[in-house]
């Protein structure tokens, strides 16, 4: 863009000395060229610095939009938005887990919310390194988190929810240096064919709900076929 600003400064001060003076001469011809260096470097400058500004504004916003501000994994909205595009497309199975945190209010209560912010983040980070590649993981509100596994069946699941579910038992948490042990408990449900999120969701937190009446820290899941 400056070369071209400068060839066109150069055939506009050449045009106007040939019209309007007594031909070109050598001064002219360094005004147009100079001009134009002096002008536009500092232009194209104030607009790279504003373009890479917007960029990062709009990088920041999609963030914003998309990972939870705690936990720093997917919020709900956008968990559930990548979770129904797998499991309403065709020939995909997968397994959802459905996570919730056991006796979460008692950390609360014991320690402060600050306290029980650490334990999110650390379940969080725990879910993050337990789950295989390209699983998802988000947190879907309070202390419940959600894990889908695309093209997973029901065995393989099972041992990744037992997997997670030792990975929280195995976190230090000693706030005030207090010991107090996490646990989890998760349910699951599987589809084989295209199925709203909403529905699996809802298949999925009842068995969540009968993890928790059974004991809490377990795992349950349908009956593979």
């Amino acid at each position: 863009m400056m070369g071209l600003s400068v060839v066109i400064s150069v055939i506009a001060t050449v045009v106007f000395m040939a019209t309007f003076s007594a031909g070109v001469n050598m001064p002219g011809l360094l005004i147009s060229i100079v001009m134009p260096i002096c002008l536009g470097g500092p232009m194209i400058l104030t607009f790279a610095i504003g373009t890479e500004r917007m960029r990062h504004a709009n990088a920041q916003l999609t963030r914003l939009a998309t990972i939870d501000g705690l936990t720093n994994i997917l919020n709900r909205r956008a968990f559930s938005a990548a979770v129904e595009k797998y499991c309403t497309a065709p020939h995909r199975r997968g397994v959802l887990l459905v996570i919730d945190a056991d006796h979460f209010k008692s950390v609360n209560d014991r320690f402060g919310h600050d306290h029980g912010d650490e334990a999110l983040r650390d379940i969080a980070h725990a879910l993050s390194l337990t789950i295989p590649q390209p699983g998802l993981v988000g947190r879907l509100g309070g202390e419940e988190f959600g894990i889908y596994l695309p093209d997973m069946d029901l065995a393989g699941a099972e041992g990744i929810a037992n997997e997670v579910r030792r990975a929280v038992a195995d976190i230090d948490f000693t706030p005030e240096g207090v010991a107090c042990p996490l646990s989890v408990s998760i349910g699951g449900a599987a589809h084989e064919k295209p199925i709203a999120f909403r529905a699996l969701y809802r298949e999925a937190d009842a068995r969540l709900y009968s993890a928790k009446q059974s004991g809490r820290d377990r795992v349950a899941l349908p009956q593979a076929a």
